[in-house]
């Protein structure tokens, strides 16, 4: 039984030992074997329901709460709110047993009442610490649950969204949301939200108690106290709040802009901007480190302010009470426990400052959550999507236009047609909206006019994963996953046996390169494939196709990385991938357009020529231009 979600992100793995490397968020590590033996005891937790359907939002995205996170452990929640009710009244005993101590045991001199006392006061303490140990058991459950569910959660809803939304947010600020803003979470559900219980429960209890000890005394303290407390607090609230999600957002900006220079370490290398990046990062982290002041500020008023008030209130009472015991009206054991009632009184005030904080923090990544969970993916399955059957590979492009900003548009009034099992090479200048038209066959995008149709069926009338599920991509540069080669070959097709891997390793001319490799297709690629070449990784992706069988394949110059020994070594493999299957190239190279049924001449948004290649050489038009400057090149070249 797996509990991620711990501090930090750690986990325990079926209660063995050693099972993470970082820290269990709460429990010392002198705690953790008993931890881990409790945990070896728990019954197992299903597997949380991964709601995935590209026509299916998260199923309560929009209405994200604590509230709604904690419901389906109402039961544990219940058994939790028991405990800090007891939790609550235990500890509050000490005051109400040091009375009874001093007025019936040292002042009337009977000491079996002090033997009575210190037994009853030794019980209490073991009470205490039972039930605080049980509520830490069962709070750190459900936050570890709730936890789980909601990284789920996030994730599923990371792979229903759309291009368009990675297009317009930074990573890093996405690996916010699943990092600090769920820690965030853990933190308050964990113990925050027990600590403002139990805090809360005892100014009430100690308030009950203040009255029947003296009626008079609580007044004073109610009028002198409480009213500048509530004050304080009042404006605490309001100046945190702001504080804490202006921390939120500049702990996101950090974030983002560490993965933007890991992610880009070589161009920054070979570019010589380490010194340059340094000086960004540190404006960055200066925006952090100005909202950390903020709210460092804001604690530095509040939290000695309500001290002070505390302190002032205690030397008041503590005159008033002394000349009560004077008048007879009130015992030295009642002052004393009046006393440190009043203790017990502000001290809930400061803790509930502290909570108050891990409050906020908490509340603002339920914001940042909600928002990111109830984001909808602009390429919306329709209610009434159906499967898509078995597809030929007619493809029609009726007077389609898109722009990636609305008022800039980058294709404009596309008609065209492809036939089934045809070959089509879109070619032209760069910028001229090629690529974005074979990610409109794909549903990468949708069209802001005008429809795509596959064997006379509108593309957003079918689901999206039986469309998807019958199209090969194979982009310019392709991306790999850390992990064996081998999976990464079956990205598409996890089942695919060992043979069918070698039949695509052998057809597009990885096999060189797998013999080559210490452990074959065991090899292990680092991160983004960085241990291939780009040309290898490119043979990757081609086996990845191979592999898949689409219906239909789209090639976004899948080539260009490749020496011209490489290039002609997957030329005959290309033949056979192709074979039977519609083909969109997006083509660079002329050599690889030549080889096309059809050429396709894209300009500034609009297709300007389409034909064979050698009716458009002959007809002496964009293509023809085209060609000629390509072979002059080729001849200086050579």
């Amino acid at each position: 039984m797996t509990f991620p979600g711990g501090g930090g992100g750690a986990a325990f793995t079926g209660g063995k030992a050693g099972a993470s490397a970082h820290p269990f968020a709460g429990v010392p590590p002198e705690m953790r074997p008993g931890v881990e033996r409790l945990l070896e005891t728990e019954p197992e937790h299903p597997d949380p329901e991964v709601v995935f359907e590209h026509g299916t939002p998260d199923p309560d995205g929009a209405g994200l709460s604590l509230r709604r996170l904690v419901r389906p452990y109402g039961a544990l929640a219940l058994l939790a709110g028991v405990l800090v009710i007891v939790e609550a009244v235990t500890l509050q005993a000490g005051p109400l047993l040091t009375q009874i101590g001093i007025d019936d045991g040292i002042t009337a001199k009977d000491f079996g009442v002090l033997v009575v006392v210190a037994g009853v006061y030794l019980v209490n303490l073991v009470v205490t610490g039972l039930t605080q140990a049980a509520r830490v058991k069962v709070t750190g459950r459900i936050a570890a649950w709730v936890m789980n569910d909601l990284r789920v959660r996030v994730f599923t809803q990371l792979q229903r969204l759309s291009l368009s939304f990675y297009t317009g947010e930074k990573a890093g600020v996405i690996m916010t949301r699943m990092t600090a803003d769920i820690e965030n979470l853990q933190a308050l559900l964990q113990e925050g939200l027990v600590q403002f219980a139990i805090q809360g429960l005892t100014m009430v209890i100690v308030s009950v108690v203040l009255f029947t000890y003296d009626v008079e005394l609580a007044l004073i303290t109610i009028v002198l106290v409480v009213p500048v407390m509530t004050a304080m607090s009042l404006w605490f609230r309001r100046a945190s709040a702001k504080g804490y999600l202006r921390v939120r957002d500049a702990t996101a900006d950090v974030i983002a802009d560490l993965s933007e220079s890991l992610q880009g370490v070589r161009v920054v290398t070979a570019h010589n901007r380490q010194r340059r990046n340094a000086e960004h990062h540190r404006q960055v982290t200066g925006g952090y480190f100005d909202a950390s002041l903020q709210t460092g500020r804001i604690n530095s008023i509040y939290t000695p302010g309500t001290q002070v008030v505390g302190v002032a209130g205690q030397i008041v009472l503590l005159a008033i009470g002394a000349g009560m015991v004077t008048d007879g009206t009130l015992t030295i054991g009642e002052l004393v426990a009046f006393l440190l009632y009043l203790g017990s009184f502000f001290q809930p005030i400061q803790q509930l400052v502290q909570q108050y904080n891990t409050y906020q923090q908490g509340q603002s990544s339920v914001v940042k959550l909600r928002q990111l969970l109830s984001t909808r993916p602009e390429v919306a399955e329709a209610p009434g999507a159906v499967d898509l059957p078995r597809v030929e590979g007619e493809i029609t492009f009726e007077d389609v236009s898109f722009g990636y900003l609305p008022d800039r548009p980058v294709i404009s009034d596309v008609s065209l047609e492809i036939r089934a099992s045809e070959t089509v090479a879109f070619v032209g200048p760069t910028g001229a909206g090629k690529s974005t038209l074979a990610k409109l066959v794909t549903r990468f995008y949708d069209p802001s006019a005008g429809r795509i149709l596959i064997d006379g069926r509108d593309l957003r009338d079918v689901r999206i994963e039986s469309l998807r599920g019958q199209l090969g991509v194979v982009p310019q540069e392709p991306f790999l996953f850390a992990g064996p080669l081998r999976d990464n070959i079956r990205f598409a097709t996890s089942d695919a046996s060992d043979d069918r891997v070698w039949e695509a390793v052998r057809a597009v001319g990885l096999d060189e390169v797998v013999e080559r490799l210490p452990d074959g297709l065991d090899t292990v690629v680092q991160e983004r494939g960085q241990s291939l070449s780009s040309g290898e990784r490119q043979l990757v992706a081609l086996a990845r196709a191979f592999l898949a069988q689409p219906r239909v394949l789209v090639l976004d110059e899948a080539t260009s990385n490749l020496d011209l020994r490489s290039e002609a070594r997957i030329e005959s493999a290309l033949d056979v991938l192709l074979e039977g299957r519609t083909a969109i190239l997006i083509a660079h190279r002329l050599s690889t357009a030549m080889k096309a049924d059809r050429v396709v001449v894209v300009d500034e948004g609009r297709i300007v020529e389409t034909g064979s290649h050698d009716r458009l050489v002959a007809a002496g038009g964009a293509y023809a231009r085209m060609y000629a400057t390509w072979t002059s090149q080729a001849a200086e070249a050579g």
